[in-house]
C-alpha cells in the first residue's frame, strides 16, 4: 500500500485538530471580587455606594431593594462532545442594613454539590437570606443551555 503525498498532508492537517478535541477547555462565568478587594469593605462602616466604587455592581440583588448584593462566578469544563460540567462555584453574599451600611459579608462555595461557608463576616448572630444563595448553588446541573434558549 502506497501512501500519497495528498493522504500525508491531510493526515498532518487533521492531526493536530484531532488531538485538540481531547484536551478539556475551561470557561468562568460571572464575577466574584477576590479576597484582596472584600478586605477593604469594613461591616458596619461601607456604606452601599463605598462597596459599588470598591467592588464593582454585582450580577444580582435581593428581591428587597437594599437587602443584598450576590455576586456569582462559576467555571466550566467542556471536554469534547461531552456535556459541560460545572466544577466550582462561588458566590459572595454582601448585605445591607436599613441604613445602606454593610451588615454582613459571607462567601459560599460547593463542595461535593453541598452549599458551604467559606468565610463569614457578620454584625448581627442571624443569618435570614439564604434563600437566594441556597437557590444559587443548589441549581448544579439541573439548567442546561438549551434550556436556557428554549424560554425566549
Amino acid at each position: 500500500m502506497k501512501i500519497s503525498r495528498r493522504q500525508i498532508m491531510a493526515l498532518a492537517l487533521v492531526a493536530p485538530l484531532a488531538l485538540s478535541a481531547c484536551q478539556a477547555t475551561y470557561r468562568n462565568h460571572g464575577y466574584v471580587p477576590p479576597e484582596e478587594q472584600l478586605s477593604q469593605v469594613v461591616v458596619g462602616q461601607t456604606s452601599q455606594s463605598e462597596l459599588e466604587g470598591l467592588v464593582g455592581r454585582p450580577s444580582a440583588q435581593g428581591l428587597l431593594t437594599g437587602s443584598g448584593w450576590y455576586y456569582v462566578g462559576s467555571r466550566w469544563e467542556y471536554f469534547g462532545a461531552r456535556q459541560p460540567r460545572e466544577i466550582n462555584r462561588e458566590v459572595v453574599a454582601v448585605s445591607f442594613n436599613e441604613a445602606g451600611t454593610v451588615s454582613n459579608v459571607e462567601r459560599f462555595g460547593l463542595e461535593r454539590g453541598r452549599v458551604v461557608v467559606l468565610s463569614q463576616r457578620v454584625t448581627d448572630s442571624g443569618v435570614t437570606s439564604l434563600g437566594l444563595i441556597r437557590q444559587l448553588m443548589g441549581n448544579v446541573g439541573r439548567v442546561s443551555a438549551g434550556q436556557l434558549l428554549d424560554q425566549q
